[in-house]
């Protein structure tokens, strides 16, 4: 079995900036800059075979690069109980049909895999929390607030890979998809 997601890399620039502001909050475990990303479609375990059709089925997307932006935090979770804090993306209509597309080829791989039931929301996990005190966290938020990188252009859709373990998910890209003129 393979556990598998796809998503968008940031640029190394992007990744530095958004590390900075990692720790000086007590129950937070950041996520570590090389494994920074925006997913478009998590797809979970699949067996091998699974994983080629779904990468197959991937292989024809045609899409233009899309211009990503990202600024400002916010918080994953209900009220007092925030479980992740987050890099904000803006969700621009290009990114969106992006997301649609990618979400159409993998249901259409053949694989039983749902459509996703939550409207997309673009963002970069930064960190996961366990008991993290409300009053702290509004305070880094607002300490943060105004985080952001300078745009950049995604050029390629990744078919990743992701093991667990006890440091957190080790992520592998296993296939790119260039994203060119749409035919």
């Amino acid at each position: 079995m393979i556990r598998l997601f796809v998503g968008l890399a940031l640029p190394e620039s992007c990744r530095s900036a958004l590390a900075q502001i990692g720790g000086g909050l007590p129950g937070a475990r950041w996520v570590p800059p090389e494994n920074f990303h925006i997913t478009l479609r998590f797809i979970g375990e699949q067996e091998e075979p699974d994983a080629e059709l779904i990468a197959e089925s991937l292989s024809r997307l045609r899409f233009p690069p899309v211009t990503v932006r990202i600024a400002g935090l916010s918080i994953g979770g209900d009220g007092h109980r925030a479980r992740t804090l987050w890099a904000e993306v803006e969700r621009y209509p290009e990114l969106v049909e992006l997301q649609q597309r990618v979400e159409s080829l993998v249901f259409g791989s053949g694989i039983l895999q749902p459509p996703e039931s939550r409207r997309f929301r673009p963002h970069v996990t930064l960190a996961r929390f366990s008991g993290v005190r409300p009053d702290k966290l509004q305070a880094f938020l607002g300490a943060h607030a105004l985080i952001a990188c300078t745009p950049f252009v995604a050029d390629r859709v990744i078919l990743y890979s992701s093991v667990l373990g006890r440091e957190g998910s080790r992520y592998t890209e296993e296939v790119t998809f260039p994203l060119g003129d749409a035919p």
